[in-house]
């Protein structure tokens, strides 16, 4: 008996990869163009994830976006210390860096930089990097300065960084290369010194004014004390989670460094987990991501519309008057119409619309073009937009709500709508029934 594949699972393959394709679009025109500092935790190359994260990252280059990598080393030095028989030492969570140990940090971050570019030059058939040609640059790009000392304790060769050379930095991603920053800074005077990976990325996302800070860490995200994973964090909520949770101090660290990075004018951070494989385009490139994002304010909100707008608001409602569901509006309609429509918006993509058409004599709203993007429907976004709606209606002094429908009467149904009469429509709207379409009046008390 054959194993291939029939036509109708090939066309089911077929029709779910065209739908992914399409719903990620909206995300790949939004990100074109943008700068995301991507910072890895040194565990990531440790446990064999580099070559996968390497392809995920040169996909994004190609779609446009401009990388800076940093890549932390804590594990790779830990491993040259043990070679070297040498006994690590810290003070409060900071490495005490003598000259053995900053020998040690030079190997590590080498061989780093040399795997990590090993990794972008791959150009196997049948894989991501089929055809890529990358370029990887990196450099003395940080200045740094000695931590000193700490609590009468010389952390000698650890450093903070000083400095970041915006425009080098500026120039290699203008020249489409991906820029490599090691944990390795220099002084004005030529000394080395071994810095933090969280602090040379969220220092570098803050002086070039980075769209995304991205950590890849050994943590998941940031939980709630019920062990919820915290999708997202207002600016206010995560100082909030800094104070009053009793945070892991790895967990508090990253948290921190969003917050900081967010403060500096870093458009979003966020801490993907690292085991995840394809972390990074997940978070991404689905609504919901896969580790927690800070911004500054929630992304996701419901707002009255703008012509901006229209675009997005035809592509929603374009699927379901092909179908014969709505009845077809035109762009020029849309945006005569625009003041009427209240849009979902997350992350700058409009997800859901509704309009609503007062009927101020009859004390009367219609509810038109309530669409939820298909792929998240039933998660709570159309009543959501309801909700807004009739909000809005009863801030007008409207006593009722109305909607015509062909095949959603059931959801009305179950949100207290009731059915009722074309007689019971304002007099204006009677005129413009459609008595070919049979569209089924249902009415809600406010």
């Amino acid at each position: 008996m054959s194993n291939a594949p029939s036509n109708d699972d090939l066309s089911m393959n077929s029709q779910t990869f065209v739908q992914w394709l399409r719903t990620v679009a909206p995300y790949i025109h939004a990100f074109r163009g943008k700068t995301f500092v991507v910072a890895v935790d040194g565990e990531l190359a440790h446990q064999g994830y580099l070559n996968s994260l390497a392809q995920d990252l040169s996909l994004l280059h190609a779609m446009g976006m401009r990388i800076v990598m940093v890549c932390g080393s804590r594990p790779q030095v830990e491993e040259q210390l043990a070679l070297r028989s040498i006994q690590p030492a810290f003070h409060k969570g900071w490495r005490i860096t003598d000259k053995g140990a900053l020998e040690c940090a030079k190997e590590a971050a080498g061989e780093l930089r040399l795997d990590i570019e090993a990794a972008f030059s791959q150009g196997l058939p049948n894989t991501p990097m089929a055809h890529s040609s990358m370029r990887v640059i990196s450099g003395n790009f940080i200045t740094a300065r000695p931590m000193g000392i700490l609590d009468g304790v010389d952390l000698q060769h650890t450093g903070l960084v000083r400095k970041i050379d915006v425009p080098a930095i500026q120039m290699s991603l203008n020249s489409s290369a991906i820029v490599l920053l090691s944990t390795i800074g220099f002084s004005p005077t030529g000394e080395a010194f071994n810095l933090s990976m969280e602090d040379v990325a969220t220092s570098t996302a803050r002086a070039i004014k980075a769209d995304k800070l991205i950590f890849v860490s050994q943590i998941e995200g940031i939980f709630d004390k019920n062990g919820k994973l915290l999708e997202e964090l207002e600016l206010d909520r995560a100082r909030e989670i800094m104070l009053q949770h009793d945070l892991p101090e790895l967990t508090k660290d990253y948290l921190e460094c969003c917050i900081l990075a967010v403060q500096g004018g870093v458009g979003r951070a966020h801490i993907v987990p690292l085991n995840l494989d394809g972390g990074v385009m997940l978070e991404l490139f689905s609504h919901d991501g896969v580790g927690t994002m800070v911004s500054e304010e929630n992304l996701e909100s419901l707002r009255h519309a703008t012509l901006d707008d229209s675009g997005g608001i035809k592509t929603l409602i374009e699927p379901l008057e092909m179908a014969g569901i709505l009845v077809r509006r035109g762009r020029d309609r849309i945006e005569r119409d625009i003041d009427h429509f209240t849009v979902l918006e997350h992350d700058g993509i409009l997800w859901g619309c509704a309009a609503m058409y007062p009927y101020h004599a009859e004390g009367l709203a219609e509810l038109a073009c309530l669409v939820v993007h298909p792929s998240w429907q039933g998660t709570g976004d159309g009543e959501r937009l309801l909700k807004k709606i009739e909000h809005d209606a009863r801030k007008q002094g409207l006593k009722q709500l109305f909607v015509l429908t062909t095949q959603t009467s059931h959801f009305f149904l179950k949100r207290g709508f009731v059915v009722g009469d074309v007689d019971k429509l304002p007099i204006e709207r009677k005129r413009l029934y459609d008595w070919n379409r049979k569209s089924q009046v249902m009415i809600k008390t406010l």
